[in-house]
């Protein structure tokens, strides 16, 4: 594996847009001097990650997904494929502000203009260095440990479908990532987020279900358990009833897991309700816990909204019934 194979697709063979904008066609949105202007960064890209400042003014973060958050400061920010932030700023002097989005690997940019008047362009600020991730980053340290050969708990066994598994994964909630740790500046992590109003059901999970998110490198074979699409049954969830989702990512690649249908509120590594998202990010070697309700009766699609790891297989569908004789009534 190629040390800086953070992203399958690079900027060698993307341009990165902003509202469908080349950075030399500088996207511009106007302000005023001294207001206080709203941000919400989408990530609507199929297959890249990017990494968000805008030199000289803070980023007063107010929602995540959606859902409003107790306001945190930050100067940088990651965010996935598909995850949602509102970000407040004031600029306080009559000057352009590059929006300047990094992709996670290095390999290339999206940068556009919030100015005080049309026709200026602000200066792009240096890129940051390019990570150069340890084994541990990319979960290969001492919490991987090679598939071929091992005793594993079944369905990932001696699965050539499974090229690693995590033997000690960790929350890491408060971690920000490789590339932007130690960076000098202010970024933000799942544990800095408190969604306002606390958790939407405050029951105790009834049930608690794990998924390991697996891969194979050299192969991009990507799947749950071990198991792509094609070859998994759905998972059965009953109508109205309190889970808990526990994700523990095997393999060396970051993946956000997105769930239809249904609210996913991260829990702090004691337990306690963290954020409502829907959308989580999962880093390799990383385990994150999550509550959901089955709230709405149907078919849903979870899976991981990076196009090619989806397509490859990293899906499941979600079955919500009113009653399953396994389950018993909720």
């Amino acid at each position: 594996m190629n040390p800086t194979d953070l992203l399958d697709v690079s900027g060698r063979a993307y341009t990165y847009l902003m509202n469908g904008v080349t950075p030399a066609g500088n996207w511009t949105a106007l302000f005023s001097r001294g207001e206080r202007v709203r941000l919400r960064f989408i990530n609507g890209a199929s297959m890249s990650f990017f990494d968000i400042r805008i030199p000289g003014l803070e980023m007063k973060v107010v929602a995540a997904d959606g859902q409003d958050v107790e306001p945190v400061s930050v100067e940088e920010l990651r965010i996935g494929a598909a995850e949602v932030y509102d970000v407040i700023v004031e600029p306080r002097q009559d000057e352009p502000y590059a929006i300047f989005a990094q992709a996670m690997d290095g390999s290339g940019y999206a940068c556009g203009t919030l100015a005080p008047r049309a026709g200026v362009r602000a200066r792009r600020p240096s890129m940051a260095p390019r990570p150069l991730p340890t084994a541990a980053d990319m979960g290969m340290g001492q919490a991987m440990e090679s598939m071929p050969g091992m005793a594993s708990p079944p369905p990932e066994a001696r699965n050539p479908q499974v090229d690693m598994r995590v033997t000690m994964p960790d929350p890491r909630l408060d971690d920000p990532g490789v590339g932007l740790r130690n960076n000098g500046r202010r970024v933000l992590t799942y544990a800095d987020l408190n969604t306002l109003g606390g958790a939407l059901d405050e029951r105790s999970p009834q049930r608690e279900i794990t998924l390991h998110l697996t891969g194979h490198m050299q192969r991009f074979i990507w799947s749950f358990d071990g198991q792509k699409f094609s070859a998994a049954a759905p998972l059965q969830f009953a109508y109205g009833e309190r889970l808990r989702l526990v994700l523990v990512n095997d393999s060396m690649m970051t993946h956000p897991i997105h769930l239809h249908g249904m609210w996913s509120e991260i829990e702090s590594p004691a337990g306690a309700f963290q954020v409502r998202k829907h959308t989580v990010v999962v880093r390799p070697g990383q385990k994150v816990s999550y509550g959901v309700t089955a709230a709405a009766i149907g078919q849903w699609a979870f899976h991981c909204p990076l196009l090619y790891h989806m397509a490859a297989g990293m899906f499941r569908q979600v079955s919500v019934t009113r009653h399953d004789a396994t389950l018993g009534e909720p």
